[in-house]
């Protein structure tokens, strides 16, 4: 054999394996071959937290102190407690509570995980 034709096979030896591992790279990268079967698991199911409120109406002279005094949460606390009642008011970020006014109160202790698939 001469010089020039195993050069050549080791060119088209070499240009075949690049393109294999080419190949197989692509497919982990896009999801082909799966490479751990529990992160595929997990990344099928995402879970949710929902916060239960109650819905009130208020009077004169109530605050956020007395309304959350009305339901106790020894868990939750204060700040926690009024970003998740902010969520659901948020029209009372920029004023008082005012008498009449229905408001929704976040009960922190009946809140529920939940999987939602994400398969499309």
């Amino acid at each position: 054999m001469t010089k020039g034709v195993i050069t050549l096979r080791i060119l088209l030896f070499a240009a075949t394996i690049f393109i294999v591992i080419h190949f197989i790279r692509i497919d982990f990268i896009e999801g082909t071959i799966p490479i751990n079967a529990e992160i595929v698991e997990q990344d099928q199911c995402k879970e949710v937290k929902e916060t239960f409120s109650i819905p009130i109406t208020s009077i004169e002279g109530d605050t956020i102190e007395s309304l959350f005094a009305l339901y106790p949460d020894p868990e939750l606390g204060f700040i926690d407690r009024l970003e998740k009642f902010y969520a659901l008011n948020p029209h009372l970020k920029l004023q008082a509570i005012v008498s009449g006014d229905k408001i929704l109160l976040p009960i922190p202790h009946l809140e529920q995980k939940k999987c939602i698939d994400t398969v499309s």
